[in-house]
């Protein structure tokens, strides 16, 4: 009798298990259908990487979007190393429908020798998604053991363009490392844990667990550009910077307001006027004047990107008083990626660990721990090591199979005596 409730608690874990993965659905909440964003999705390489590598990954237009969306230094090259373990900023659009966000049109990833669809999920996008949501937006899969080195397939992201108040902000899609809580995500984020239960339809902050996706809004500034320019919705999260205009022009948010700045980039592109028209200033500078009836500020600001020219908009105003110089946000750089421990000499013990380059794990969201558990594979952009081309799925995990496919093996399991 013993053996028998040993075994029906088993099976209950197991079917309670099986529940568990079958919620996990495409994308993130998104309830403006039909609309697109600019969006953030967070990614953390099991391996070491450079800037170059993760823009071709993504397939950004430029390495300075990576540079930019994390705010690290603008004169960085794009052969930067990024340690593995390092969270990572990736600018993306985001296109919301049927209530779901995903990304739009890509990235589109090329399957290489002996990838799976839960290596290219679960390693080689860091655990963005899982091997059903690609499987979902690439009608040419039949059947999810048979992908093919050279098949080329949609990499559908989660994000989202729902809005969680009404002040402009850019949504984050996080993956939960090991030791977040929701209220530190909340805290380093500048918003709230009801902001994100309600966003994520959370019931219950303490059962977050590493390896989910959640969207936190962060603050950030918006443009107010004519309807016709090629930038009209660029929106730029609070403490960090983009490029537009064809990389002529730097634009930043914060940290003192949430007023877009925009300054003369300096990258060498080939760029029309910056100079306001009836003035010598050119754009993101401004003159003032002290007067009996307070300071007379003169400023040019750019005003968007029409068929290759730079518009400009003079304004002058009467304030209190002259206003300070403006304050960009500081930038950084990634930390160093640190060069593998020599081998140990022959005869001599192996230690227990050896640097890693990757953060030590904390409460906060900087804080990471990095993902290698969750698969092994390809690094992005280099051959996947691995001899033989590989169409099984076998070496994936249990809670990678379909919900379909655990039912019927626990009911096997049942059939032939094994519980």
């Amino acid at each position: 009798m013993a053996g028998v409730r040993q075994k029906s608690s088993l099976l209950g874990a197991l079917i309670l298990f099986i529940i568990a993965r079958g919620q996990v659905s495409l994308g993130l909440p998104c309830k403006t259908e039909g609309q697109t964003c600019s969006a953030l999705v967070s990614f953390v390489p099991v391996e070491n990487t450079n800037v170059s590598a993760l823009t071709s990954l993504f397939q950004l237009s430029s390495y300075q979007q990576l540079l930019g969306a994390n705010a690290w230094n603008f004169s960085l090259g794009a052969n930067t190393g990024i340690p593995k373990g390092k969270i990572v900023k990736v600018p993306i659009t985001c296109v919301c429908s049927n209530a779901t966000g995903i990304s739009q049109d890509g990235p589109k990833y090329k399957v290489q020798p002996g990838n799976t669809l839960s290596i290219i999920a679960g390693t080689i996008f860091g655990g963005l998604l899982n091997y059903s949501d690609i499987q979902k937006v690439n009608p040419q899969i039949t059947d999810a053991n048979k992908i093919f080195a050279g098949d080329t397939f949609r990499i559908p992201l989660p994000c989202s363009c729902s809005s969680s108040n009404s002040s402009k902000e850019i949504h984050y899609s996080y993956l939960v490392q090991k030791g977040n809580t929701l209220d530190a995500i909340a805290s380093q984020a500048g918003t709230t844990e009801s902001t994100l239960k309600a966003l994520n339809n959370i019931t219950d902050s303490s059962l977050l667990q590493a390896g989910k996706v959640i969207d936190v809004p962060l603050k950030a500034c918006s443009s107010n550009f004519s309807t016709t320019a090629t930038d009209r919705n660029l929106l730029v999260a609070n403490g960090s910077y983009a490029f537009t205009a064809s990389n002529c022009l730097q634009c930043s948010c914060g940290p003192s307001d949430l007023d877009l700045y925009c300054v003369k980039a300096n990258l060498g592109a080939s760029c029309s006027s910056m100079t306001c028209k009836s003035s010598n200033l050119m754009v993101g500078n401004m003159s003032t004047t002290n007067t009996s009836a307070g300071c007379n500020v003169t400023k040019c600001s750019y005003n968007g990107y029409i068929k290759k020219t730079i518009l400009t908009l003079l304004e002058t105003s009467i304030q209190p008083q002259c206003p300070a110089n403006h304050v960009l946000p500081t930038l950084t750089t990634p930390p160093p990626v640190l060069a593998p421990a020599p081998a140990p000499a022959p005869g001599t013990e192996t230690p227990a660990s050896s640097p890693s380059g990757a953060e030590s794990p904390t409460s906060s969201p900087s804080g990471v721990e990095s993902p290698a558990s969750r698969g092994t594979g390809s690094s992005p952009g280099s051959p996947s090591g691995v001899s033989p081309p590989s169409n099984s799925m076998a070496a994936d995990s249990l809670s990678s199979l379909p919900l379909a496919t655990m039912l019927v093996l626990v009911l096997l399991l049942i059939h032939f005596g094994e519980w």
